[in-house]
């Protein structure tokens, strides 16, 4: 084989000095396994330049007609740093919209710029999960579908954690909220879903994961929160437990929220939710997202239709025999003054009963049917069958 692995130059050193030593040039070619046009070429550049001939010529061409300009080079470079997240697409699709004057190359030559110039930091590998093929509403239109999460907790400088809440609309990918709560119970997250309806009026549904506060253990997954969505005429849609996927896009935006809001985290809540405001512009108003066609959110997304009812009316079951007000304790009065235990997420509001058999009630919340009372033994039993309910019940009964 020409020149021996052993190291190029080594090779063409050795050959020439044995041409140096007056051997023949034809012996020499057929023992380095080489033509005697190439052992000629190389001798001549040897007598030429000297040692520095036996290196390989560079076969950069002195023009490259169709290469970026580094203007726009210059220009790619200084929007990723401003928005490092950002990949060839995003980039391209941003700079076309604010510099329309300009060409800019393809996004597989924008990743090469960024590779070159040291903006890419090589990616872990992940083995993905299949998509879950279940039930969940498609968001076909802006505000038919609402998501919302908690992105985990964020340790600031002082020491405390703050859990942003977001919420985005499914259909235009438009950050509707994202605010930095000192925990996640319910009392705040409320205030954060209550300025949004206010802002943007409600959504058909909101999709969640089954933690705290959207949902609980108890009555159906009910909680205090999906309760009083469901009073604004919102139904609450839980992914199944385990799979983030179903929520994938929300998800991906927490990625994109942790990587340039958390990385460092700030000092104080304060300054963390500076950052948190600035993210919602640029991602809602600048952004390309390709799952649009690059457009930012903000092109698509309508406020709803549906505003936020300062009061919300009475229920009323016409198809019921009896109502009853859930006390603040989850009981519910029966006759005789005898009282049963439902649940206490249902405080406050009215449930329907309708006999299905003598001393045997279905118990309706709204369009829930949630449960069967027997009034003879005053039990509640629920119809998923929860142990955890069950136990419950038990201890209500001995308390009450």
């Amino acid at each position: 084989m020409p020149w021996k692995e052993t190291g190029v130059v080594n090779e063409r050193m050795r050959f020439v000095a044995r041409l140096e030593d007056g051997e023949r040039m034809t012996d020499v070619c057929r023992e380095f396994g080489v033509s005697r046009k190439t052992g000629y070429k190389l001798w001549e550049r040897y007598k030429q330049l000297g040692a520095v001939g036996l290196f390989d010529e560079v076969r950069r061409p002195e023009r490259i007609p169709h290469k970026t300009p580094a203007e726009v080079e210059n220009l790619l470079l200084a929007v990723r740093d401003e928005h490092p997240t950002w990949g060839p697409r995003k980039l391209r699709a941003w700079c076309q919209r604010h510099h329309a004057d300009l060409r800019f190359p393809a996004p597989s030559t924008i990743g090469e710029i960024l590779d070159r110039h040291g903006r890419v930091q090589p990616r872990r590998r992940r083995q993905r999960t299949a998509a879950y093929d279940g039930p969940l509403t498609a968001g076909t239109a802006p505000n038919g579908v609402w998501c919302a999460d908690f992105k985990g907790q964020i340790r600031l400088a002082t020491g405390a954690y703050s859990y942003p809440l977001t919420i985005t609309d499914n259909h235009s990918r438009y950050l509707l909220a994202c605010e930095g709560l000192e925990s996640t119970k319910t009392v705040g997250a409320r205030g954060v879903f209550e300025a949004a309806f206010r802002t943007f009026g409600l959504p058909n549904v909101i999709r969640t994961d089954n933690g705290t506060p959207f949902s609980s253990r108890g009555l159906a997954g009910l909680s205090h929160l999906s309760v009083w969505w469901l009073r604004l005429g919102i139904r609450p849609e839980r992914i199944e437990p385990g799979h983030p996927e179903q929520n994938g896009q929300h998800e991906r935006m927490h990625l994109t929220l942790k990587q340039e809001t958390a990385r460092p985290a700030a000092a104080s809540f304060l300054q963390q939710q500076e950052r948190f405001d600035r993210f919602v512009e640029i991602f809602n108003h600048q952004r390309p997202h390709e799952a649009l066609g690059q457009r930012p959110p903000a092109d698509l997304y309508v406020p709803s239709v549906r505003a936020f009812p300062e009061q919300v009316l009475d229920l009323t079951y016409p198809l019921h025999d009896e109502t009853r007000a859930v006390m603040p304790s989850g009981h519910i009065r029966l006759r005789h003054r005898s009282y049963v235990f439902v649940s206490e997420v249902l405080r406050g509001q009215l449930v329907g009963l309708r006999e299905l058999a003598r001393g045997k009630w279905l118990l309706s919340f709204m369009h829930l049917d949630l449960g069967h009372v027997d009034w003879a033994a005053r039990r509640f039993e629920p119809l998923d069958g929860s142990a955890a309910q069950r136990d419950r019940q038990v201890e209500a009964d001995h308390a009450a």
